[in-house]
């Protein structure tokens, strides 16, 4: 029997082993998508118990207590952060099989120095030995990053947004970690919600362009382009339901927009051709930036009314969506493509069983601008566990250029997920260690180095064209 999660967890083979301890392991992590907090940073933020720090705004584990029956008093209601705490390491002790089971093992081990196993007989110990950890400076928001071996972190952030902290960061050179915004417009793009005048204003009054028109629409966000650009923005990202195309023209879109502002109800046509208008219109503009457009798709969310109307939104209800149509991703790319203007993309859903058709898709688009120009992005949120990362993987390098492939991202609100980065590279040695075992790969040191610290790292750095040396 292997030993609990030790130094070669996840690694089955000789060369699994040899790939990720000689290459993956201490190779930087480059957090391209992420939703931490940049106040958070600037401040350096401290916290005062593992459970500020482990459990608050972490819906993966709301989830996972719910499931379990646990009160909700004890995940986002009043029950002190001990009792919550320790509720959860009751759950915890017995998510056989669950990655956040392998996550929080991962977590306790890097960042506290805990190698046992969190259960309700351990909590005690754990509450204690994690809290006095959190007492010392060292573990502090930005000392939680420096640990990780971080070099830049990309938020995410409204065009509406001031990116005062993103300035104040910049501007303080006693931390070297590049925190940059990344644009998400999904505000300006959801036409069909009910609060969508109401943050017209606010972007009308943060570009200093009143929007009465999408023609108007469109120069207020040129100007917070303009902006975010000047903050070292080049990454964009985009939370879909999925990707429509819907093309009309300009007269069709003004009066929909026009529709919309006088507030009266559109029609669910109405809002994806605005939408695919928006999309077009953003794609051409990231083009011209050589931004990378990232699409998140796929997911159906806050399918629990009276949750909804309890917690609000990203509280744990959230769903898979079958609803993506590939006929209409490809033909969204292709709108852009066909008069070249389209930019670097990368496509993420959330159901795995899109990944063969985002493969197929993909390579309709590649070209000589960039390796890989157009992506598949990582196994995301409810696929980033040992199955689905590995069937992505296997998924990619089947249907196209694994080795070009610009490898995990965060997709995180806690300073502690950084070791998603290292579950990642485990699982990705572990596949390819097995093609090389199995001779279906050579087992030629130099390329098979060279892949791995270019999934983990260097591919980043080149495809985003982040200032950042490679390794």
């Amino acid at each position: 029997m292997k030993p609990f999660m030790d130094k070669d967890f996840l690694l089955s083979t000789p060369t699994a082993r040899t790939l990720f301890h000689e290459f993956a392991e201490k190779a930087p992590i480059l957090d391209y998508h992420c939703h931490i907090n940049p106040r958070e940073i600037a401040e350096d933020r401290r916290f005062d118990n593992i459970t500020q720090l482990w459990l608050g705004g972490d819906h993966y584990k709301w989830r996972l207590m719910r499931s379990f029956g646990v009160d909700e008093a004890y995940i986002t209601g009043d029950a002190s952060d001990k009792e919550k705490f320790f509720k959860w390491a009751e759950v915890l002790g017995k998510a056989i099989g669950n990655p956040l089971y392998h996550w929080s093992h991962l977590e306790l081990q890097r960042y506290f120095g805990y190698t046992g196993c969190l259960n309700a007989k351990t909590a005690e110990e754990v509450w204690n030995l994690c809290n006095a950890k959190l007492s010392d400076p060292s573990m502090s928001a930005r000392n939680l990053i420096r640990k990780s071996n971080v070099t830049l972190i990309c938020t995410t952030d409204d065009p509406a947004d001031s990116l005062e902290w993103h300035a104040k960061i910049a501007a303080d050179n006693t931390f070297d970690v590049q925190v940059l915004p990344a644009w998400r417009p999904d505000k300006a793009m959801n036409i069909e919600k009910p609060e969508y005048s109401d943050y017209l204003s606010v972007l009308s009054k943060e570009s200093g362009i009143t929007i009465h028109s999408f023609a108007s629409l469109k120069k207020a966000l040129i100007n917070r382009m303009d902006f975010f650009a000047s903050m070292g923005c080049c990454v964009s990202d985009h939370g879909l339901l999925s990707l429509m195309y819907y093309p009309a023209s300009d007269e069709e879109i003004e009066n929909i927009f026009a529709k919309s502002l006088s507030g009266n109800v559109i029609s669910k046509e109405e809002e994806l051709t605005f939408k695919t208008a928006f999309m077009l219109f953003a794609g051409k503009e990231y083009h011209k930036r050589n931004w990378v457009m990232q699409l998140h798709y796929g997911c159906k969310r806050d399918n629990n009314d009276l949750m909804y109307q309890r917690l609000g939104p990203d509280t744990g209800f959230d769903c898979i969506s079958s609803h993506t149509s590939s006929d209409q991703t490809a033909d969204f790319l292709n709108g852009l493509a066909r008069t070249d203007e389209l930019p670097k993309t990368i496509l993420y859903s959330l159901n795995p069983g899109d990944n063969q058709a985002i493969g197929t898709i993909i390579g309709c688009f590649q070209d000589s601008s960039a390796v890989a120009k157009i992506q598949q992005g990582s196994a995301w949120w409810f696929n980033d566990h040992k199955t689905g990362i590995k069937d992505q993987l296997l998924s990619l390098a089947n249907l196209g250029n694994l080795s070009g492939f610009v490898g995990m991202l965060t997709d995180s609100r806690s300073f502690l997920s950084y070791t998603r980065h290292e579950y990642f590279r485990r699982i990705l040695c572990d596949l390819i260690g097995e093609f090389v075992e199995n001779g279906e790969f050579s087992s030629d040191s130099e390329t098979l180095s060279e892949i791995i610290k270019d999934i983990s790292y260097n591919n980043a750095v080149r495809y985003f064209g982040f200032h950042l040396d490679e390794i």
